[in-house]
């Protein structure tokens, strides 16, 4: 009994000494132990995915995802990941930013054979280091990262961080670009994107993020598509605390309200949840903010369109000019009724004081007074006097 109790003393802070990474719109990867080693196991598959509301996308992703299952263990765990191979080509896993032995690493022909169609490889190692780390492919990496194979692979410290995190969410961006009509993303296009993802999903499939008031929050951001991102939050000031080679010490740590994601890295940011609100949380390239674009298309500011869309449509069905005043027009109602190609993200979605017509990599950080059982509060309710309003018989 006594070595029993000493064993649990030993082993249960290193069990309870961390809080458990949250992936909107996605999950955790379960593992079992055996003979004292975590095993995980990943398959490599084609997925059919909702990226917006009846919108459905052929991806290549993991174990039904992309991004796949966050891996999560703790420094110092020895662990086995199985990988079974359901595409149609061969693949590999790498581990980004892992300390490992040279034979894991994950690259085809340098550091091990392709895993074939149909076949199980075992990746097994000791991990030596703890913070915010990726997996994905190194075969044929332009079609299969591009087509989604990507995920987080978290190591959390040995000893529980102080202070100590309430919240801890990932975010994994990434950019596709899918004609109009179509499901398959075309992976060999270098730069005109037309869908931008947070986690595989455009707003408003986007799950928020939730925080109840004076929690502090981390948010792990991961970038492996082609193009960096400023991450913005509105409402707040964050702390960058981390990036692909794990915790920056304290006194290089700085405060800010938007984190540039390059291509390949890391940030993880972490802030206290005190101003109540609805507050956005989005990449400030504005076309990164829109989804479902044309490339190519006239500039119509300017130009008056009446009677020149309807008499084109019949020529070219579903044809949908640009704005003449801006594209805020293309979020009314005329342009919310008219015919669309098929698998076509809509444009804009409802708010609580009109339409949200930001999209793509954007969510919403809901923080209140009192979250229910992790749910959705729906809308803020703000305090009276506080919401900007027109100024009645105000001439300039």
């Amino acid at each position: 009994m006594r070595v029993i109790f000493v064993f649990l003393l030993f082993w249960m802070p290193h069990l309870a000494a961390y809080t458990p990474v949250i992936m909107p719109n996605g999950s955790t990867l379960p593992w079992t132990m055996e003979d004292g080693v975590k095993v995980f196991h990943l398959v490599a598959e084609p997925v059919h995915q909702e990226f917006a509301p009846d919108v459905w996308i052929d991806c290549w992703g993991y174990n039904g995802q992309t991004p796949g299952p966050v891996i999560e263990a703790v420094e110092g765990d020895r662990v086995r990941i199985l990988v079974t191979n359901h595409l149609p080509e061969p693949t590999t896993v790498h581990w980004h930013g892992l300390i490992l032995p040279n034979g894991m690493d994950g690259v085809t022909g340098l550091n091990q054979a392709p895993i074939p169609p149909g076949e199980t490889f075992k990746y097994e190692f000791t991990l030596v280091q703890n913070g915010t780390y990726m997996y994905h492919p190194h075969f044929d990496e332009m079609t299969e990262i591009g087509m989604g194979l990507m995920g987080f692979f978290i190591i959390h410290p040995k000893k529980e961080e102080e202070p100590r995190i309430d919240r801890d969410y990932v975010i994994m961006l990434h950019e596709w670009f899918i004609p109009p009509g179509a499901t398959t993303p075309d992976s060999s296009v270098m730069l005109d994107f037309n869908y931008f993802t947070f986690n595989g999903t455009v707003w408003p499939t986007t799950e928020p993020m939730l925080a109840q008031l004076n929690e502090r929050v981390r948010v792990r951001i991961g970038n492996l598509s082609m193009d960096s991102h400023p991450i913005h939050f509105h409402g707040h000031t964050f702390t960058v605390t981390g990036t692909g080679a794990g915790k920056i010490p304290s006194s290089a740590q700085y405060e800010d309200v938007t984190v540039n994601v390059a291509v390949g890295s890391v940030r993880d940011i972490e802030f206290i949840a005190n101003n109540p609100g609805d507050w956005a949380f989005h990449c400030h390239k504005t076309h990164h903010l829109m989804n479902a674009m044309g490339h190519g298309t006239p500039n119509m500011l300017g130009v008056n369109l009446q009677h020149v869309e309807e008499r084109l449509r019949k020529l070219i069905p579903g044809y949908m000019s640009m704005g003449e005043t801006g594209m805020g027009e293309m979020f009314d109602e005329h342009h919310q009724h008219m015919p669309r190609p098929p698998n076509f993200s809509r444009l804009g979605s409802p708010g609580q004081f009109g339409t949200i017509d930001m999209s793509g990599m954007f969510t919403v950080v809901k923080i209140r007074e009192k979250i229910e059982d992790n749910q959705d509060p729906g809308w803020y309710e703000n305090p009276e006097g506080t919401v900007a309003s027109p100024v009645r018989g105000c001439q300039d």
